[in-house]
């Protein structure tokens, strides 16, 4: 480093610790190696990470970072699956840091709670809980929510999540910083409510939640869904959603950590006070097919969620994914995090020993929780035992009637294989946590047999809303090379996540590259609602849209395999 970049980053630090004190200046790689490491992918070196406790202080860090030509990463939960929300393996030509919100997590429900303003750290299980008494609920309520995520994470990386009525997380309303071309630090307040004009105090009136109902703009019509919900019913030639669709960026919507966004202003929606979940098996693909556009073709409310995994699947999250069952069923959202949190934890502690190795945590965990008895209901084993495919129909009280009728006549057809069942409330919830388990599952899978398997390849596709022949069926040239293969996701959407463990030996990037080929060839995008992270280029449209938030590449510099420099060079 040249001497004058080391005494740029010394002044900085201490400018930092002056700011925030030394206890949230984070510089030892010990300390700074959960946030710099991400979920699944992506790791790098940081010059600090920085816990401011205000927004004020937010502002002030990132005055300082601009003023010393630091590369400035936005991290709110770092729960990405993509790396995108922490520095990767690029040719950096500045120092980086990364400025952790998680300790700015205050929400203030405005109109009636039909609207929630989220400040930067703010997750999304604590916006479920405050809005529980209203009998309302987020966007998201179950996959991103279970894993302690953030509202604003999500909207920056247009997460879609399992709502089909909703469709990706969006909002018109923010206030965050930009630097301008003339490496200015700008504050634009564009969440519709009054706060001033001094950057220092609208963000403490922000924190504070200093204002009148006179400040706020009107809230939109309220909805149990979005627009979105008649884009998703439209049978045609392309993705229903994904990442760079320019219909859902707006500013922090799709921002990608280009933005440093102090608040967002999102709606609410009104809750199912009583659900109904059915459990579909059958054996024929097609069938599902059949039925995902009887049902967006009807003319009447779509379901609350419809969630598909295979067999594959179902056996991987019952072997592997048993703490994350049992943690969410029993411990909540909140302690599973923390759970996890202290698993990591200990993996780093154990990896600096000898004879343990990075993943003995991991170890220890499944050992702990194979030992506890069947979580699973027999009915769901048994179509488990009978059915390969299995789709999960969540639907609104007035909807169970017209439902079951619905699905009573669909496989009374005749050539239909499969069935149905009306689940009870034990059935419903652990189907659900059976589902969203299959994630934590495979890379349970992929950390306790990583010596004897290859690297993981995972996918995060939309695939076309008319493509009859919706699920994946690798050549055998492809599929020799895998050891096993984990297919679920969002099925009315047909956002599906495809996740591999590749075999030993085998040469997983230039085998992502031909299995991305054959998604391409076939009109998927790719990706869906995880963004682009370290792993994927980023489109020329969406790289475009990046340069106008941030014409100087100053935040999140390299995210989508972007230029890691300077005013992009």
């Amino acid at each position: 480093m040249h001497d004058e970049g080391f005494r740029g980053s010394k002044d900085a630090l201490n400018a930092f610790v002056d700011i925030l004190g030394k206890a949230h200046v984070l510089t030892s790689s010990r300390r700074t190696a959960p946030y710099a490491s991400g979920s699944r992918f992506g790791s790098g070196k940081v010059l600090a990470v920085l816990r401011p406790g205000s927004l004020v202080d937010m502002w002030r860090v990132l005055q300082v970072c601009v003023d010393k030509n630091l590369i400035v990463i936005p991290q709110s939960a770092n729960t990405g699956l993509t790396g995108g929300s922490g520095p990767g393996d690029q040719d950096y030509d500045r120092d980086v840091v990364i400025i952790s919100t998680m300790r700015i997590d205050d929400i203030h429900l405005i109109n009636d709670a039909r609207e929630a303003v989220c400040l930067a750290g703010s997750k999304l299980f604590e916006l479920e809980d405050a809005l529980a008494p209203h009998g309302r609920e987020p966007h998201s309520v179950i996959g991103s929510t279970s894993i302690g995520a953030s509202v604003i994470g999500g909207i920056a990386n247009n997460s879609g999540g399992s709502q089909v009525r909703k469709g990706p997380a969006f909002t018109e309303h923010a206030i965050y910083a930009r630097v301008n071309e003339q490496n200015k630090v700008e504050l634009v307040n564009h969440l519709g409510i009054e706060l001033g004009d001094d950057p220092a105090t609208v963000l403490d009136r922000l924190q504070r939640g200093d204002w009148t109902a006179a400040d706020v703009t009107p809230p939109p019509a309220d909805s149990a869904e979005t627009d979105y919900a008649e884009h998703v019913r439209e049978i045609v030639g392309t993705p229903a959603r994904f990442n760079a669709d320019p219909k859902f960026l707006f500013e922090a919507s799709g921002c990608a950590g280009k933005l440093m966004v102090f608040a967002v202003r999102t709606r609410t929606f009104p809750k199912d006070r009583h659900t109904t979940t059915f459990y579909i098996g059958t054996n024929d693909p097609s069938e599902l097919e059949d039925l995902r556009r009887a049902v967006l073709g009807a003319d009447r409310q779509l379901p609350i969620s419809g969630e598909y995994f295979d067999r594959s699947t179902f056996d991987l999250a019952e072997k592997y994914g048993k703490d994350t069952f049992v943690g969410l069923k029993y411990a909540g959202s909140r302690q599973l995090r923390r759970m996890f949190a202290l698993k990591t934890w200990a993996n780093g502690v154990f990896a600096k020993l000898p004879f343990f190795g990075q993943t003995f945590a991991d170890t220890i965990a499944q050992k702990a929780f194979g030992l506890l008895p069947q979580q699973l209901p027999k009915r769901l084993l048994d179509y488990r035992d009978r059915f390969e495919h299995h789709l999960i129909v969540e639907v609104g009280e007035d909807q169970k009637a017209e439902t079951e009728a619905f699905l009573t006549a669909f496989f009374a057809e005749p050539g239909r294989g499969g069935a149905f069942l009306v689940c009870n409330d034990n059935e419903a919830q652990s189907a659900m946590l059976q589902r969203f388990g299959a994630a934590s599952a495979i890379a349970r899978y992929f950390n306790l047999y990583r010596e004897r398997v290859g690297g993981m390849i995972t996918f995060d596709v939309a695939i076309r809303r008319d493509d009859d022949d919706w699920l994946e069926v690798l050549p055998p040239e492809i599929a020799d090379q895998l050891e096993v293969s984990a297919y679920y996701g969002h099925f009315f959407c047909h956002v599906l996540h495809q996740n591999h463990v590749a075999k030993k030996g085998v040469d997983t990037l230039e085998l992502k590259k031909q299995m991305t080929k054959l998604l391409e060839d076939r009109g998927a995008a790719i990706p869906a609602e995880h963004n682009y992270g370290r792993l994927y280029d980023a489109p020329p449209s969406l790289v475009e849209h990046y340069k106008e938030l941030d014409p100087l590449n100053v935040f999140n510099a390299g995210v989508g395999k972007t230029s890691p420099h300077k005013n992009w060079s």
